[in-house]
């Protein structure tokens, strides 16, 4: 059942006294000269005072920084650290490559639970005596990349504890104007494609869990009472370099805002047998496989003519990087393919570079190497079957770009419902 998304700003004000300014403001203030002000830099300029003597939560990591100092440390400076930290994956301090199951730890004697362990979702025993769950984390825009997923099983456990849960908003590095890929179809729901939502769906963490709460994406989470804090200064059509704040690598090689570009795109290359560039300095720039013609797929793909992009044929050798990439396909071989450059990162369509690198690899390769490009996992990233399909038929890369079209005008209708910015 849809929820009238006018329940989600109803917010206690004894509990809440700063959501009341942060969430009505009918207009945000716009000043494009201004850098932007994250939710958690908000709320520290109030010196923290929707979190004064409650016992709450935090679910973070080392890309929640408010001045280039870490949230953690500004809270237990400011005397309101919390109860618990939660981690999501790579952990607290984003170092642990990508798939690695972590543990619990002990921070400044503040337990951390991890929530890419043993469990991905906060257990009761975790929340008991908790009044409030806060989430600060930089996501990167792409439905596959699992910080969402976190925020929304934690959404839900504090939905079925009864905890209220609150969102330090940050904004999303792609802008929240681009949108592209298939909304995810008639596939059961996984970590990394946890809801029916585009590979790019142009929404903050903020945005996204009062869509998550109002659509009832997770059992439960409807009745969950749930507020943000918004940003300030910060409006649709900026991408990551126009909000005049650093870029904190938001995990092991997605250590750059080209990196995070990319990644909607060319990380789709994680559901094949094709390298996307781990191993190397430019993960996710650096795509390929061993013997291709390099030189032919860069042509070709130069030709399509997409926007804010370069494509140029490389060699390069995966090798291994502790804590980056211990075991690289490829690793030590000699792959042929294409670095893919930013030549003006506002003109970038991230997941149509990427189909389009994705199928000038497939069409290089003969026909007896066809048959393993494609691995058990990718039908869940793309969000479909459809996308694999159409590239196994032949499909040329304008073709592709159609598939996902009418699935995004109903998207669109629905996210309009939940924009705060």
């Amino acid at each position: 059942m849809r929820r009238d998304p006018r329940r989600l700003m109803m917010i206690h004000p004894l509990r809440f006294p700063l959501l009341l300014i942060a969430i009505f403001c009918i207009v945000p203030t716009i000043s494009h000269g201004a850098p932007v002000k994250t939710g958690a830099e908000v709320v520290a300029e109030e010196r923290f005072q929707p979190l004064a003597g409650k016992k709450f939560g935090l679910i973070t990591n080392h890309s929640a920084v408010v001045g280039g100092v870490e949230l953690t440390k500004l809270l237990r400076a400011g005397g309101v650290a919390p109860a618990v930290i939660f981690t999501p994956e790579h952990g607290l301090e984003g170092r642990a490559e990508d798939g690695v199951r972590l543990g619990d730890g002990l921070v400044a004697g503040i337990p951390v639970k991890s929530l890419y362990g043993a469990t991905r979702k906060p257990r009761p025993e975790d929340l008991k005596g908790l009044d409030l769950l806060v989430f600060d984390i930089q996501d990167i825009g792409a439905r596959f990349y699992t910080y969402i997923s976190t925020m929304g099983l934690a959404m839900q456990a504090a939905a079925e504890a009864h905890i209220p849960f609150l969102v330090l908003d940050r904004p999303n590095p792609l802008g929240g104007e681009y949108i592209s890929g298939f909304v995810r179809e008639e596939l059961p729901p996984s970590f990394t494609s946890l809801y029916a939502i585009p590979v790019a769906h142009g929404m903050t963490v903020g945005e996204l869990a009062t869509m998550v709460k109002g659509e009832e994406m997770l059992p439960g989470v409807g009745e969950l009472e749930l507020g943000v804090v918004r940003m300030k200064g910060w409006h649709r059509a900026m991408r990551w370099p126009d909000t005049g704040l650093s870029f904190v690598g938001t995990s092991p090689n997605i250590d750059c805002f080209d990196a995070c570009l990319f990644y909607p795109g060319t990380g789709l290359l994680e559901g094949t047998s094709a390298s996307e560039g781990r191993g190397t300095k430019e993960p996710f720039r650096l795509v390929g496989w061993p013997g291709i013609d390099a030189q032919g797929v860069a042509e070709r793909l130069t030709r399509l003519a997409l926007p804010g992009v370069r494509f140029e044929a490389v060699h390069f050798t995966p090798v291994s990087m502790p804590g980056k990439s211990s075991a690289p396909r490829y690793r030590g071989k000699v792959v042929d393919g294409v670095r893919v450059t930013v030549t003006d990162y506002r003109q970038v369509l991230p997941v149509e570079t990427g189909v389009a690198v994705l199928r000038e690899l497939w069409e290089a390769l003969p026909p007896e190497l066809r048959k393993g490009f494609f691995r058990k996992g990718f039908d869940d990233m793309a969000g479909s079957g459809r996308l694999r399909q159409a590239v196994e038929a032949g499909a040329g890369a304008r073709e592709l770009f159609q598939l996902w079209d009418e699935s995004l005008v109903g998207f669109e209708r629905m996210r309009q419902r939940y924009l705060l910015y």
